[in-house]
């Protein structure tokens, strides 16, 4: 490409263009995308948006065109800053001007419940709903790998929340759109109440710098991390020493597994053959699996 003239009648972006205009239209509010239907549609479109993007982001001009986004299209004086700071030309802001992008808070919540339907479709296909489903699932593919090179990581997350508490003071509004960027992530979804539990039991207006409020939540994670692991082995009357072993190398490792010994080791005391062994211990390896998706990160000791 050599301009935005390129850009705008290149193929790539005159399908962006055609996404993001029949996902404004078909899809304005992602939290009413309620039915089975609804769901593999806006999967299957997103999954084209995804696609689209991920090869206009090659370009020195999509860039260019993202952050023109954030500038006040009446200032004048704003146009000519950002002409003269990316060397444009009248011609190549006119070109700009013509192509719609989707806003950084709609990405998020699209990419948010383009996650859940991933989810929920797991869900659903573990279950009798699939068995009675009408839809065919099978042609949609789930960019996964799309959605994590973009993925930002907790360090950011935990920056933006000191940046955006220093200009904003109403903590509520901060949640919510703190929420609405840790859904949006897959491999930091699983995070969301602790991040929120942090902010919510944490004065950040204390909190002096970035790195200290990173130190500051990765304190608060472990606290909860070592509560969290007492409490789950009292409740599932887990051997606690075997519990602790599982859970300590699984959080090095990033994942709970349910191959080798380990699992069976855990368990409170019954008899393989007993028809509530295989329930046990599918209920406490789920809840172990979601508690080292949580935990995960945070380093301690339990």
């Amino acid at each position: 490409m050599e301009g935005f003239t390129d850009l705008v009648t290149g193929v790539a972006c005159r399908g962006y263009i055609e996404v993001v205009r029949e996902l404004n239209e078909r899809f304005p509010d992602p939290e009413a995308i309620v039915t089975e239907k609804d769901k593999k549609d806006f999967s299957k479109l997103f999954g084209e948006y995804l696609r689209v993007e991920n090869i206009l982001q090659n370009y020195d001009e999509f860039a260019h065109l993202k952050a023109f986004q954030t500038i006040d299209k009446n200032d004048s004086e704003a146009i000519e800053a950002f002409k003269k700071a990316h060397f444009l030309t009248d011609e190549n802001i006119a070109a700009m001007q013509e192509m719609e992008i989707l806003p950084d808070r709609t990405v998020q919540d699209y990419r948010s419940t383009y996650n859940d339907i991933r989810d929920w479709l797991r869900r659903e296909r573990s279950g009798k709903e699939a068995e009675e489903s009408k839809i065919d699932w099978d042609d949609i593919i789930f960019e996964i790998d799309l959605l994590k090179s973009q993925e930002i990581n907790l360090d950011y997350i935990l920056e933006l929340i000191f940046e955006h508490n220093k200009k904003n003071k109403d903590k509520a509004a901060l949640i919510e759109e703190i929420r609405r960027v840790v859904r949006s992530s897959i491999g930091n979804r699983a995070k969301e109440s602790l991040v929120v539990g942090f902010m919510n039991e944490t004065d950040l207006d204390t909190i002096q710098d970035k790195a200290s409020i990173i130190d500051s939540f990765l304190s608060y994670a472990r606290g909860k991390q070592k509560t969290k692991a007492a409490e789950l082995i009292a409740e599932e009357n887990l051997n606690e020493e075997a519990a602790k072993r599982y859970i300590t190398t699984s959080l090095k490792r990033k994942f709970a597994s349910e191959n080798g010994i380990e699992l069976n080791a855990l368990l409170p005391k019954m008899s393989p053959l007993n028809p509530q062994y295989l329930t046990k211990k599918q209920n406490v390896f789920q809840k172990l699996a979601l508690f080292v998706e949580k935990f995960k990160g945070a380093g301690g000791k339990l």
